[in-house]
């Protein structure tokens, strides 16, 4: 049976934009186990997709603010003899920084990542046995899925399936249809501006849906709670972890969100999501391969609330 490591860290979206490679994988090989490096903030996402046997959290984050204590240390050593005990097959490193590369030399296995011209760092190259060229023209989604087909000795085929289940039930009670609005992100570049979320919330509030406004730091509570004190009946839930965000997103109506990781979840769950962007791309990581998604504006270009307004109000 072979036996595979795949690297992809992070971000949020990053990681989910890899599950596709994953899933084409467990398609195109019959019987192959799958392992997946990821940050340990993020682990939740592999657990969710079906091929994955085992997630290996890493917390690169955390140790790089504190590489000088010995526990930082440890935690690395631990690392390295549980990547080592296991022999691969391959180990792909599909992010293509120095540090993931790092992290992929641990591994026990021959090492496969992008050659220097298709690296997000070039020199992340030097670190693999096999080097191969991806180009950059492409989605996120479909870079992974070229680069995971090369090592692994098949074509691409057929449409993009991430491979997520979700099981959790939904984490708030709510009896009206919801939308969530997925407001934060940690680029200011990025931000919708507060009174857009205003008017598309109105309007999905007058067709009868509550609108469902998450958070993940004080900064961003205070936002949501400010938007929402504008909306009819919108509401803003306690602080939830990743699995119970993914379970939220699952069970709404719709979903609108910035150029953030948990838009992209919301469109790889299946659901209904209207991706907004203001300082970034949709044609390289914008949302991808969801039938049910569509990616507004693109960079200097800030999408009308009330075309927000309409494409959500079409779920309803």
């Amino acid at each position: 049976m072979p036996r595979i490591l795949f690297v992809k860290t992070s971000s949020l979206g990053d990681v989910i934009h890899h599950c596709a490679a994953v899933s084409d994988a467990a398609r195109q090989i019959p019987g192959i186990e799958i392992h997946w490096v990821v940050e340990e903030t993020f682990a939740a996402i592999p657990r969710m997709h079906a091929n994955v046997r085992r997630a290996i959290p890493v917390a690169v984050r955390r140790w790089r603010g504190s590489w000088w204590q010995p526990g930082a240390w440890k935690e690395v050593a631990v690392l390295r003899r549980m990547l080592r005990a296991q022999a691969y097959d391959a180990v792909i490193d599909t992010q293509g920084l120095v540090k993931s590369a790092l992290l992929c030399a641990l591994a026990c296995g021959p090492k496969h990542g992008m050659d220097r011209a298709s690296a997000r760092e070039p020199l992340a190259s030097l670190l693999y046995d096999h080097r191969h060229r991806v180009a950059r023209e492409q989605h996120a989604v479909e870079r992974n899925r070229q680069l995971t087909a090369q090592a692994l000795g098949y074509s691409v085929r057929g449409a993009c399936d991430y491979g997520l289940r979700l099981q959790q039930q939904q984490p708030i009670a709510l009896e009206a249809p919801y939308v969530v609005l997925l407001t934060m992100t940690s680029r200011a570049d990025k931000r919708w501006p507060d009174a857009h979320w205003v008017r598309a919330g109105r309007k999905i509030a007058a067709r009868g849906a509550r609108c469902v406004l998450p958070w993940g730091n004080e900064d961003e509570r205070l936002r949501s709670e400010a938007i929402a004190r504008e909306i009819r009946n919108a509401i803003v839930p306690r602080r939830m972890s990743l699995e119970e965000l993914a379970a939220l997103l699952q069970h709404a109506r719709a979903v609108a969100g910035v150029d953030t990781g948990l838009t992209h979840l919301a469109a790889a769950v299946g659901v209904p999501t209207v991706g907004i962007y203001c300082a970034s791309d949709p044609a390289r990581t914008g949302l991808h391969g969801a039938p049910r998604a569509q990616n507004l504006g693109r960079m200097g270009e800030t999408p009308d609330p009330e075309r927000v307004g309409e494409a959500l109000a079409a779920f309803l």
